[in-house]
């Protein structure tokens, strides 16, 4: 595990309490290439705002950590 993936799994526990709240959660897929992907779960998979959260502030938080990262994407079933 890379330090970047270290740090993003961080990044994305602390954040993750605050979906569970909303009655949804996140799973680290991988980093690849400069890119985090993740799985949006419960709640989130089907919220109208996943795009605002996705962007707004699970990306946003990971990439002003993480400089390295240029896209958080979500994966589909």
């Amino acid at each position: 595990m890379t330090n970047e993936e270290k740090k993003i799994k961080e990044i994305i526990d602390k954040l993750r309490p605050f979906l569970i709240n909303d009655g949804g959660n996140i799973e680290f897929v991988k980093y690849e290439d400069n890119i985090v992907y993740i799985k949006m779960l419960g709640a989130c998979a089907n919220c109208q705002l996943i795009d605002f959260t996705l962007k707004d502030g699970i990306e946003a938080a990971i990439m002003s950590e993480v400089p390295e990262v240029k896209s958080v994407i979500n994966i589909d079933d």
